[in-house]
């Protein structure tokens, strides 16, 4: 195959993987390449996009078939995850993911990573909020293997992920599944100052 074939077809699989991820709700991106590669007739050893590549298409694609309903939907998620972080301040709630980096949709999930030495006082607050959470494990990325614990629920009809992590590891972000560089974070005050720009 030549290169300019190669080129074509990583961006062919991209872009039917943003359309996976887009009008389908995968939030996971390999879980969306490997539908792409099945729905586009390729073999599964076929060389895949990297994860930034199939960011940079959704974005392309939101721009291009969802603009005001996406915007509205990021806005929506943005509004709640504020008043989930007020609520659970106390654990300095920051926001990470597809909803702080405007790339969510309708379906996306609120990420929240949230800071105890004890992640049992958190599932305190939730159940003191008549809040039911399930403990999940989240395997992000391969420098983790074990991943990272924390909890999941519903709240305002959104599906919320909170990540637990201790007091001191505040500074250091864990690696995104995305390119492998820290995750961005924003805390609070971020977050209101986007909602109001």
């Amino acid at each position: 195959m030549s290169p300019r074939a190669d080129v074509r077809r990583l961006q062919l699989i991209a872009e039917e993987a943003a359309r996976i991820i887009a009008d389908e709700g995968v939030s996971d991106y390999h879980s969306a390449k490997t539908k792409a590669l099945k729905r586009l007739g390729l073999p599964a050893k076929t060389r895949l996009p990297n994860n930034s590549e199939i960011e940079q298409a959704v974005i392309l694609r939101q721009g291009l078939f969802q603009g005001d309903t996406q915007a509205t939907a990021v806005r929506e998620l943005r509004e709640m995850a504020l008043g989930l972080m007020q609520v659970l301040s106390e654990f300095d709630p920051h926001i990470v993911g597809p909803v702080l980096k405007g790339t969510a949709t309708e379906h996306s999930i609120i990420q929240l990573h949230l800071f105890s030495e004890d992640p049992k006082n958190i599932a305190i607050a939730l159940l003191n909020l008549g809040i039911e959470y399930q403990a999940i494990v989240r395997r992000q990325h391969s420098k983790n293997p074990e991943g990272y614990k924390g909890f999941a629920f519903i709240w305002q009809e959104a599906d919320v992920d909170c990540l637990v992590f201790p007091a001191h590891k505040l500074r250091v972000s864990p690696p995104s599944p995305v390119d492998g560089k820290p995750m961005r974070r924003a805390d609070q005050l971020e977050l209101e100052r986007l909602l109001a720009s």
